[in-house]
């Protein structure tokens, strides 16, 4: 593990943990390719990070992930990192690829239970090396907030979030939206818990705090029988029977249309009917960026309540999918995991 030097120590600290991804790339000089991680290398582009009074070290996944190659593995050593070194630093920023990293954000937020800690989850669109690269602003502020503390030490932001762009968000309810524009990401239901400008304005309204603090409960747990079924018009009936028969297969995310709107079909009520009495667990999420599933608006809706299908309300498919892969590995019976796929358990959803 690297260590920054502090110029004014202080008994705050923040643990880097490099993953991977953009915002770790360095161009070398002479040969003008992408080279990995080096924290000495950061410290040299990233100067100003000698100037936090606080202790900054750094932990590398070695080798780095790209972050199209993330999977559950990762997300159990990232959740081993931040338990093993819990007690000794304030906070955590964590490095990570853009592209599924609300997937990873989503994961860490019901894997880190109890959780009275910052773990903040950034990257960049372009390299810090490069010379108007986003990453040393995203950088910057995610330490900043992993050690903001009010004055009786309670930590500002003790949650799984996101930081891009200016925008601090819930880590289990964004998703990247943009592959070209530094402003990536969006929490469409649920307000930014601080914007940054001149100064970081926190919304402790939104921001999750217990009141009598907790102890950390690591879970490492997950199991990945899940699978995505979008809904498009014309979607044939030996396609959905060849995703709901794959061998193992446990839970379906069902992308729907609007509000939670499906086609009224016999043969697909009746496959989604016979795979949920089978013991498949089976959750309507919208395809919109924004709103809410509403079973109870329209008939389609009613429908697939009657075969079974419960309502995944607000929460983004990336919440969704790794929410089913934590209560699965934890072997709930299908009814348990129905329930309590209807229920916030990380402040994911919005009833």
């Amino acid at each position: 593990m690297d260590k920054i030097s502090a110029m004014k120590p202080s008994n705050t600290s923040v643990l880097l943990i490099y993953t991977g991804g953009t915002i770790g790339m360095f161009e070398n000089p002479e040969t003008g390719a992408l080279e990995n991680f080096d924290f000495e290398q950061l410290q040299k582009q990233v100067p100003e990070l000698q100037k936090f009074p606080i202790s900054i070290d750094s932990y590398q996944f070695n080798p780095p992930i790209d972050s199209s190659d993330m999977n559950p593995d990762a997300w159990r050593k990232i959740v081993k990192v931040v338990s093993d070194n819990y007690d000794r630093y304030t906070g955590f920023v964590v490095l990570h690829g853009t592209d599924t990293m609300a997937y990873t954000a989503s994961a860490l937020s019901f894997m880190l239970e109890d959780l009275g800690k910052p773990v903040i989850l950034t990257g960049s669109q372009l390299p810090i090396g490069v010379l108007r690269t986003d990453g040393k602003e995203n950088l910057i502020t995610s330490i900043e907030i992993a050690a903001a503390c009010h004055p009786d030490g309670r930590p500002m932001v003790p949650e799984v979030c996101v930081l891009f762009e200016n925008h601090l968000m819930r880590g289990n309810r964004t998703t990247k939206l943009n592959a070209e524009n530094f402003n990536a990401f969006r929490s469409y239901n649920y307000p930014h818990l601080a914007e940054i400008g001149i100064h970081i304005k926190y919304d402790f309204m939104q921001i999750h705090r217990e009141k009598t603090p907790l102890r950390l409960h690591p879970h490492y747990l997950l199991d990945t029988n899940v699978a995505i079924l979008k809904l498009f018009p014309g979607i044939q009936e030996n396609v959905v029977d060849a995703i709901l028969s794959i061998p193992g297969l446990k839970a379906v995310v069902l992308e729907t249309y609007g509000s939670g709107n499906a086609p009224l079909s016999e043969w697909f009520l009746s496959r989604l009917r016979r795979a949920t009495q089978e013991g498949m667990v089976i959750v309507n999420v919208t395809q919109c960026s924004a709103g809410s599933v509403e079973m109870e608006r329209y008939e389609t809706g009613y429908y697939l309540q009657q075969v079974g299908v419960v309502s995944g309300y607000d929460t983004t498919t990336e919440s969704a999918v790794t929410k089913l892969m934590f209560l699965l590995g934890h072997n709930y019976a299908p009814e348990e995991v129905r329930r309590l796929m209807q229920k916030p358990i990380a402040g994911e959803i919005t009833l």
